[in-house]
Parts: structure tokens; C-alpha cells; sequence
């Protein structure tokens, strides 16, 4: 029942290259940089990732990206990684871009067992006729577009519409971070950071979890834990200065303001 490994490289030691990994996180809150760093480090390629985003340039998934160890992303947003455009642009990263609320439900439909539902994101668009670039030639010409998807009308609440048929994904590995996990696996999250960590540790065949403060077994309360530990079969406790180590995407500041006239 002890999950816990010595070190995150001996967590991801055998993740083999071709693999396809769910990653957590959102933007930058909440993804698994440690496991990003070390499964760098062991010069695997050819990998597929599921996630939001990819990080920015230099960080997260972006560090995959950079090193060209990502063969095709299933995510729902470029962002502000221009390296991440760049290399899909031109022919060198298959992306298939899906709506943000269609990959959280298929994320957590391969961790619950189901493996198609239907949803009305995406009906009358290519979502559904097909037709969506998900990689270019170096000229700029489409070389693999989305397939068109199964449509069905549903009525729900007396109005009927077109309802779009998505498989659930189920990924070789997950990678996410907790704020606090215990030795059985059992995971918290803490605010924002909860994002897409869950779904990633759900639909992960085998589920790595970085934590930034390791507890004994019995230290979460039952009804707090949002991982249970069924889905998460390996812990790795960060270092303070791991822990530490959180990045903002973009700061926003203003002059402080005047002191009031009059004040000491």
C-alpha cells in the first residue's frame, strides 16, 4: 500500500518512448513540473499528451516541446506558447484541438469505464463534419484532418438537437501534482490547482503524482480527499524548494498609490 518512490526519476524510469501521457495542470497552476523535468532527463520521444494546454516555452510541457519529444497533443488551447504554434504550423506537431469541456469529460469518461458519450459542444460544426487540420506539410497543406463524427438527435427537455457522439481517452500514464497526498495515493488539491489534475490521475492506466506535502495514511480526512488512491499508483514527495518552484504566467502590477495628504 506504500506508493511512495525514492525520487521522480525513479517514478518515471519506465515510461518508454511512443507513450501516451495525461498531464495535469492549467496554463501553469497546478502541472507537474518535477515529472516533466525528470522524464526529460531520460531522452524519451515520440509522445503523445493529453492536456489543456502545453505549458509555455521553457516550462511544463513546453520543455518537452522544445526538446522535440512530443510527437501529437490532444489539448483545447495553444496559449502562449509560441513554440507550441510554430511547430504545428509548420508540419512538425500533430494537434487535436478539442473544445475545453469536451476533453475534461472525455478525460474522466476513460477513468469511469465509459467509452463514448454524446454532447451538444461542437453539433453543426467540423467538430462534427470533420474536416479539422490536425497536421500540416511544411508548405502548409493539410495532411490529417479530424474524421466526421457520429450525430444523433436527442430531445432533452422538449427541444431537440443535435447531439455529437466523443470516444473517452484512456492514456498510458498520468502525470499530476497534489498540494498534499499520503503513502496509500489518496490525493488533495488545493484551489485552482485542481483544474485538470483529476481527470488526468482518472484516465492514466498508471498514475504518477508529485505532492508537495507528503502525509501518513489517515491524516486527510475521507471527505476531503479528491484522488482517491485507487487511481494513483506511484507518490513522489517534492522538496521544499520543489514545492517552491511555481511560476506566473503573466504579472500585472500598478504604481502603489500616493500616500493620502496629510498622513505621517
Amino acid at each position: 500500500m506504500d506508493k511512495v518512490v525514492a525520487s521522480a526519476a525513479e517514478a518515471v524510469a519506465d515510461i518508454p518512448s511512443g507513450s501516451t501521457l495525461a498531464v495535469g495542470g492549467f496554463g501553469l497552476c497546478g502541472v507537474p513540473s518535477v515529472l516533466i523535468d525528470a522524464l526529460l532527463e531520460t531522452g524519451v520521444d515520440e509522445l503523445e499528451a493529453v492536456s489543456n494546454n502545453c505549458g509555455v516555452d521553457e516550462w511544463g510541457l513546453g520543455r518537452l516541446l522544445m526538446s522535440r519529444r512530443l510527437r501529437r497533443m490532444i489539448s483545447s488551447y495553444v496559449g502562449e506558447n509560441k513554440e507550441f504554434a510554430r511547430q504545428y504550423l509548420h508540419g512538425e506537431l500533430e494537434v487535436e484541438l478539442t473544445p475545453q469541456g469536451t476533453l475534461a469529460e472525455r478525460m474522466r469518461a476513460g477513468g469511469s469505464g465509459i467509452p463514448a458519450f454524446f454532447t451538444a459542444t461542437g453539433g453543426g460544426t467540423q467538430v462534427a463534419e470533420g474536416g479539422l487540420p490536425w497536421k500540416y506539410d511544411a508548405a502548409g497543406n493539410v495532411i490529417v484532418a479530424s474524421p466526421p463524427k457520429e450525430t444523433r438527435e436527442f430531445a432533452v427537455n422538449g427541444e431537440s438537437r443535435d447531439y455529437v457522439l466523443e470516444s473517452a481517452i484512456v492514456a498510458d500514464f498520468g502525470l499530476v501534482r497534489a498540494w498534499k497526498g499520503d503513502r496509500h495515493g489518496n490525493l488533495v488539491y488545493r484551489e485552482s490547482a485542481r483544474n485538470f489534475n483529476p481527470l488526468a490521475a482518472m484516465c492514466g492506466r498508471l498514475t504518477i503524482a508529485e505532492v508537495e506535502h507528503l502525509v501518513e495514511p489517515g491524516e486527510i480526512p475521507p471527505e476531503d480527499v479528491h484522488t482517491p488512491g485507487v487511481y494513483v499508483q506511484r507518490v513522489v514527495a517534492l522538496t521544499t524548494e520543489q514545492a517552491a518552484d511555481k511560476k506566473i504566467e503573466k504579472r500585472t502590477t500598478r504604481p502603489r498609490p500616493a500616500a493620502a495628504e496629510g498622513a505621517s
